[in-house]
C-alpha cells in the first residue's frame, strides 16, 4: 500500500515562502538541500508526517504560471473561525469563511488563502471526514 509523503510546489523567494507557511500553518524547515541550480526545502510539523516541499529554481526570476490544472492544498484545524481571525490579524488575507451545506446540512466549514506565489490553500474545520 502506498503512503503519501510530500507534495512539491515551485516558489520564487525561499524566505518569503518559509515565513508564510510558518506563520500560517506552523510548518518548520525539516530539511534543506542546496544544489547548484535549485534548492529543496521540506516543511513539516508534529501534526503529520506529510511534508510540503518547496523548490526554488535559482534561474527563475518571474512568477510561475500556475495554469488551470492546479487545485489546492488542504489543511484541517480545530477552530476554523479562530484561525480565520488569526490570519486576518496577521495580514495573511484569508478569503471569507464558508459554511458549505448539502441539503441544509453542513458538510464543511472553511476558508481559502493564497500563499505568496498564488498557490491556493483550503483551511477546513476538523470535523466529519476532515480529520
Amino acid at each position: 500500500m502506498a503512503k503519501l509523503i510530500h507534495s512539491m510546489i515551485r516558489v520564487l523567494d525561499e524566505a518569503r515562502s518559509v515565513a508564510f507557511y510558518q506563520s500560517a500553518f506552523g510548518l518548520e524547515v525539516a530539511d534543506r538541500l542546496d544544489f547548484d541550480s535549485f534548492t529543496l526545502i521540506y516543511l513539516s510539523n508534529s501534526e503529520t508526517g506529510f511534508e510540503l516541499e518547496l523548490t526554488v529554481n535559482k534561474s527563475q526570476e518571474e512568477a510561475y504560471d500556475l495554469g488551470n490544472g492546479y487545485g489546492h492544498i488542504a489543511v484541517v484545524v480545530d477552530d476554523v473561525t479562530a484561525e480565520h481571525a488569526r490570519f486576518e490579524a496577521e495580514g495573511l488575507a484569508p478569503r471569507k469563511l464558508v459554511d458549505f451545506k448539502n441539503n441544509g446540512v453542513t458538510i464543511a466549514k472553511f476558508f481559502f488563502v493564497a500563499d505568496p506565489d498564488g498557490y491556493e490553500i483550503e483551511v477546513l474545520q476538523r470535523q466529519g471526514r476532515f480529520k
